[in-house]
């Protein structure tokens, strides 16, 4: 795979975030390559890029407009105790699991490529391990009465960054 410029993970417009998930297919079908490369069995090889896929295209790109090479704390949080509870029909821990060890594995590649620098590793990792925490916003999701949602969407919101820049932009259009 060729150097990565990172200015070309820039998302503006709806032309770029297609161009963007392009570049991450190809990002993705590296990160699988090397797997496989490294002697990881096929069948878990698939499962983290499947992992890394759902996070990185889904979440970083499609709903957040956002890039996985910048340093962003709380990125993984976000996706893990929010995201994934709200757009998931029957979010499970386990299912989570398995989509972090992929993002996890993700970012140890990015490390490894010199995409991002060895602290961002390093919080990706731990936020990647907060399995207690995202299975107590998950419990607490099931247990949500009358208008309780802007609470327990409070705790870990999403309305941050590249999201509350395009939310506050169409407020303005609207």
């Amino acid at each position: 795979m060729t150097p990565l410029d990172r200015k070309l993970f820039r998302i503006m417009s709806d032309e770029d975030e297609l161009r963007v998930d392009g570049l991450c297919r190809d990002l993705l079908k590296d990160f699988h390559r090397r797997l496989l490369d490294r002697g990881t069995r096929p069948h878990e090889a698939g499962s983290l890029a499947h992992g890394a896929d759902y996070f990185l295209r889904d979440y970083v790109v499609s709903a957040r407009r956002e890039t996985v090479l910048d340093e962003t704390p709380g990125l993984i949080r976000r996706f893990a105790a929010t995201w994934y509870v709200i757009t998931t029909l029957e979010p499970s821990l386990d299912e989570l699991a398995g989509h972090l060890r992929g993002v996890r594995a993700f970012y140890t590649f990015l490390c490894e490529k010199g995409l991002i620098t060895p602290s961002c590793l390093a919080q990706a990792e731990k936020e990647c391990a907060d399995l207690d925490y995202y299975e107590k916003r998950i419990e607490s999701f099931w247990d949500i009465k009358d208008d309780g949602y802007l609470a327990w969407e409070r705790e870990c919101t999403l309305k941050t960054g590249a999201f509350r820049a395009g939310v506050e932009a169409s407020r303005i259009q609207d």
